[in-house]
């Protein structure tokens, strides 16, 4: 789960490293009220994660209440990269005297937390490497031994900072790990990490992922959304607790078990077509699954085609048959459906759909023979602008 700059930076908070005093708001009149208790100069800030947000308008300074309301008035709403500013942060100025870049990022093929910093902070990091590979230190951190003096006493060293700065840095690294273990994060980023005319060091922006799968861990992380961020057929599969992954084809695939669902991505592809999903119901998908499924599915735009690929272990496929015919009763859908059902009650299951005889679906022996269909039918549709 990505958070938002101002989430990232109340995480950093609670574990000690320092960050600009500052307060969130959704409506002008909220930023105007942020930035009168702040006070002034402040900084308006575009909360949407996707970087250049200040060369685009994303990022305003106030010297005055008028312009404080201007800035706010020309943020919240704004379009930046296709993402809606639906939020801002209000937070105090910051001088600088210094911009460094620090992370730290879960390095799965080293199985380790691997920290990197550079001197050349306040831009974009791929571009840093590109061009001077040099000025990144990077090194890992065995988990069993956890962060250790040494280890940002060799990034400040091998980065190059001021000997005064030494100690700050590696002070500054430590606080970050405790947030990176702390909070089970997989990436936690600061560009630029500020070095203040009084030497300090502050974290300026914030960019935090959190392992999802260990929100049940953290209940007030779990809380935390964005809604600029948020894709609509995503978050209403998660409300449905169906497993969903929105993918740029024009062909909805739906399998029960994340395997047969990626085979079933990869026949479709195989056979000329482009999916528009991953969905997995799961095992022992029941029929109102079934139904969320389908309006989950339709609710893209993109979709043309549909096909069911359901092999019956602990999923009964008479239980599939009857998600889909009370679907087809409840949305009715404008684009044809493509079924196999193989396994448990398939016999059943075939028979009920032949029997209902709903529009536009067609039931083929084998996978191969569903995924070459359903690309035939995806390809001789037109696109659905609106259901």
């Amino acid at each position: 789960m990505d958070l938002l700059e101002y989430q990232g930076k109340q995480l950093f908070a609670r574990h000690g490293i320092p960050v600009p005093q500052g307060r969130p708001a959704e409506t002008v009149d909220e930023a105007v009220t942020a930035a009168d208790a702040i006070g002034y100069p402040c900084v308006v800030k575009a909360q949407v994660q996707i970087g250049g947000r200040g060369k685009l308008g994303g990022i305003k300074v106030a010297a005055s209440r008028e312009e404080a309301r201007e800035h706010a008035s020309a943020i919240i709403g704004m379009d930046i990269k296709g993402l809606t500013v639906h939020e801002v942060w209000v937070e105090e100025a910051s001088e600088i005297g210094a911009e460094y870049y620090a992370s730290i990022v879960f390095d799965r093929s080293a199985r380790a937390p691997l920290l990197m910093f550079s001197t050349k902070g306040g831009m974009d990091i791929e571009a840093v490497a590109d061009e001077d590979p040099g000025a990144i230190a990077t090194l890992h951190v065995d988990p069993l031994l956890g962060y250790q003096q040494f280890h940002g006493r060799r990034l400040a060293f091998e980065g190059g900072v001021d000997a005064d700065l030494v100690r700050p840095l590696t002070a500054m690294f430590e606080r970050l790990y405790d947030a990176f273990v702390g909070e089970d994060a997989m990436l936690i980023e600061v560009n630029p990490l500020i070095v203040t005319p009084e030497r300090e060091l502050r974290a300026l922006d914030a960019k935090v992922t959190l392992d999802g799968d260990a929100l049940f861990r953290h209940p007030e992380n779990a809380a935390l959304r964005n809604p600029s961020g948020e894709d609509p057929q995503e978050q209403m599969a998660k409300e449905r607790n169906l497993t969903y992954v929105k993918l740029d084809g024009d062909i909805g695939i739906l399998g029960n078990g994340a395997g047969l669902v990626m085979s079933t991505l990869d026949v479709v592809a195989q056979a000329g077509g482009t999916p528009a999903n991953f969905l997995d119901a799961g095992g022992g998908s029941k029929a109102d699954a079934i139904v969320a499924a389908v309006e989950v599915i339709l609710s893209d735009e993109k979709v043309r085609a549909v096909l069911f690929n359901i092999f019956g272990g602990i999923t009964r496929c008479d239980e599939v048959a009857k998600g889909l015919i009370e679907a087809f009763g409840q949305v009715q859908p404008q684009v044809p459906f493509v079924v196999r059902l193989d396994g448990t009650n398939d016999e059943e299951g075939r028979r009920l759909l032949s029997e209902a005889q709903l529009a536009g679906l067609q039931v083929e022996a084998t996978m191969l023979e569903a995924a070459e269909r359903v690309v035939e039918l995806a390809a001789a549709a037109p696109a659905v602008e609106a259901r």
